[in-house]
């Protein structure tokens, strides 16, 4: 509690100098300024009062000798009182000397119900709404000035409420530290205590083990002596019958004859049988080798017999191949005896065709000569060909561009033939007549011309006479002054919603660090539940502002130092990840928590502590929960287990088992 109440104050305080920066920041104003508005201070409630009466007359400065500034007047004893039942505005603000008589004479209401105004008298609302003695009324004016002012007044509530929250802060940093201590030992005790609850249930559980033991050793007697009992009965009875089969046994052994007979001749007999075993033997396996070397030779027989189709094959490839070689070996003999002429054949018709090549070769070589030269001949005329050429392209287009301007011209002549009639209701010869000017008065046409594009484009720029602006002008300024009130409204929404949202960060700031206060507790006693010491606790990362800050979580497991949660091992990250479900849990309880395989990382000894854990859990809350796991430990610790079984091949069915029962029934008995 002292924690959670030492962070509040902290945050409360941080969120102040925040706010407070902020604000010094938005109402600063320019270095050496006279001006009026950072110079006056309006009470709480009255800044948009005195925005609306002044306006903008805040910008003036005051004690400037220039074109716009407050110089400041003495009051007299003539000048008006306010309206009856109103106040003056001046008892409400606090400003320089030269505003002192402008003041006194702005009276100030809570609803403007038609109070006479003197002349030079003006009357505000709260609000902002303006009236004055000539009639005239504004509202919503100096809606920015009174945002400063507004800034102004909160900026000093902070610094009034800051100096408290500092001493809030201080006393609660102490109640945390005495607090830290208690815990400290606390702590201690509580480990302490929790050794002799591991060694109590370890010793407990020795003594359940033991005891099953037990019970399942006088099981195992038991059956054993129901087993010896039914193995007694059993060989009783045998002794019964083997006794009457004795007393048969002698009775038949008295009616046989002698037995010395009988023996020498069973003697006999078996000799003979003997012989003739023997003789058998000795026939079987005679014949077993009989058999086996005539299955040798029919082998041996088979392979000959296959060797013997083989080489005949063989004979039989090697007489066509030497039937080919010799067929070869007549087609070569006839083949050089065709050819012994031929190489003197071949060097005859060589010296024929080099003597051919070489007749060629001369008249190769004046031929290509003639080519070059005509080449030569050719390249001339084809450049005299193109400058004759060019210069009839050139003369083409410099008659083409004068037939083109001449037709221009005779155009332009005609179309001012035509304008000037037109305008001057003549034709052309008689307008000089008519105008009263020479020939030798006109200048170049292209300077004339250049004059006249001139003057008509400065006539057009004035463009036509407009005979309805002055409605236009009326509609303008009704739409700037629509213009200018949307801008007040849109400014004064705007301050309300950063006003607005200040406020909902400032709560949200408190209640989400009242929230994460809240889980961090929870989180840093059942690490030490789950671990059995170490320590472990969440912080916010990579911002001063909680709403914009990460989460880091940073674990100490014992006989480790101090991490961050990534760089634990699985079945750490699993201890450290289920003690911050429960701490949430515990800080916003939900009726179902459903837990998949959380123990699947973890050894025995920490899934004890997990089932400790999770007993632990369901005291402290209403919370149901829904374990899915494979291990046979948690499911020993569970109230209930559900399974899917299939008797018969593709029919499934859904089992249950009340463990909690099946403990009570053992109990009974």
């Amino acid at each position: 509690a002292a924690e959670s109440s030492g962070a509040a104050a902290r945050a409360t305080l941080a969120a102040l100098e925040r706010e407070a920066q902020a604000l010094i920041k938005a109402v600063e104003g320019r270095s050496g300024s006279h001006r009026a508005l950072d110079q006056v201070r309006a009470g709480s409630g009255y800044e948009r009062a005195l925005a609306a009466a002044l306006g903008e007359d805040l910008e003036a400065e005051i004690g400037k000798d220039g074109d716009r500034g407050w110089a400041g007047a003495a009051m007299l004893d003539s000048d008006p009182p306010l309206p009856t039942g109103t106040k003056s505005l001046s008892e409400h603000v606090q400003a320089p000397a030269e505003l002192a008589r402008r003041l006194s004479q702005i009276a100030i209401v809570e609803a403007d119900s038609g109070q006479a105004l003197a002349v030079g008298q003006r009357l505000v609302t709260r609000d902002g709404r303006l009236r004055r003695w000539d009639g005239y009324i504004s509202a919503g004016d100096g809606a920015a000035a009174a945002e400063r002012l507004q800034r102004i007044n909160r900026l000093a509530e902070i610094e009034t409420a800051i100096g408290p929250a500092r001493a809030e802060v201080e006393a609660a940093q102490a109640a945390l530290d005495l607090a830290l201590s208690n815990a400290e030992d606390a702590r201690a005790k509580a480990d302490a205590c929790r050794s002799d609850l591991a060694h109590a249930e370890a010793s407990r559980r020795t003594a359940q083990r033991d005891e099953d033991q037990a019970v399942t050793a006088l099981e195992r007697f038991a059956s054993r002596k129901a087993e010896y009992a039914e193995r007694r009965t059993r060989v009783g009875a045998e002794g019964d019958e083997a006794h009457s089969d004795r007393k048969l046994a002698e009775v038949a052994r008295a009616a046989l004859p002698d037995g010395v007979v009988t023996g020498q001749l069973v003697s006999r007999l078996q000799s003979a049988s003997e012989n003739a075993r023997t003789t058998v033997a000795q026939i079987k396996a005679e014949s077993a080798g009989l058999d086996q070397s005539i299955a040798i030779n029919r082998e041996r027989i088979q392979s000959a017999q296959a060797e013997s189709r083989a080489w005949k094959m063989r004979a039989g490839e090697a007489a066509t191949r030497i039937a080919e070689m010799e067929r070869r070996a007549t087609a070569s003999e006839k083949e050089a005896l065709s050819l012994a002429d031929a190489p003197a054949q071949m060097t005859v018709k060589m010296a024929a065709l080099e003597e051919e090549s070489a007749r060629l070769m001369i008249l190769a070589e004046d031929a290509a000569t003639a080519e070059r030269s005509g080449e030569t001949e050719l390249r001339s005329l084809e450049a005299k060909a193109t400058e004759l050429g060019e210069a009839l392209a050139s003369a083409r287009e410099t008659r083409a561009g004068a037939a083109a301007r001449a037709e221009n011209q005779e155009l332009r002549r005609i179309e001012m033939g035509r304008v000037s009639g037109e305008r001057f209701e003549c034709p052309a010869p008689v307008l000089p007549e008519k105008v009263g000017f020479t020939a030798d008065a006109v200048g170049d046409a292209s300077d004339e011309s250049v004059r006249h594009e001139r003057l008509t484009a400065d006539r057009e720029r004035l463009g036509p006479v407009n005979l309805v602006a002055e409605s236009e002008l009326a509609e303008i300024e009704d739409l700037r002054d629509s213009s200018l009130a949307e801008r007040d409204e849109l400014a004064e929404a705007i301050s309300r919603l950063r006003g607005s949202i200040g406020s909902l960060n400032r709560e949200g700031r408190v209640r989400l660090m009242a929230a994460f206060e809240a889980v961090n507790g929870h989180f840093q006693r059942l690490f030490l539940t789950l671990f059995n010491g170490g320590q472990a606790h969440l912080a916010l990362i990579d911002s001063d502002d909680p709403l914009e800050a990460g989460l880091e979580i940073f674990a100490q497991p014992p006989g480790k130092r101090l991490q961050s949660l990534t760089l634990l091992s699985g079945g750490e990250q699993a201890l450290t990840a289920i003690a911050l479900i429960f701490a949430l849990f515990l800080t916003n309880p939900a009726p179902i928590c459903v837990l998949d395989e959380v123990d699947a990382p973890l050894d025995d000894a920490n899934i004890e502590r997990f089932c400790d854990l999770l007993d632990a859990m369901t005291r402290e809350t209403d919370t149901r929960y829904l374990i899915v796991t494979h291990n046979a430990v948690t499911m020993s610790r569970m109230h209930r287990l559900f399974g899917v079984t299939m008797i018969e091949q593709g029919v499934s069915r859904l089992v249950s088992v009340d463990l909690g029962g099946a403990e009570e029934l053992l109990a009974a008995e």
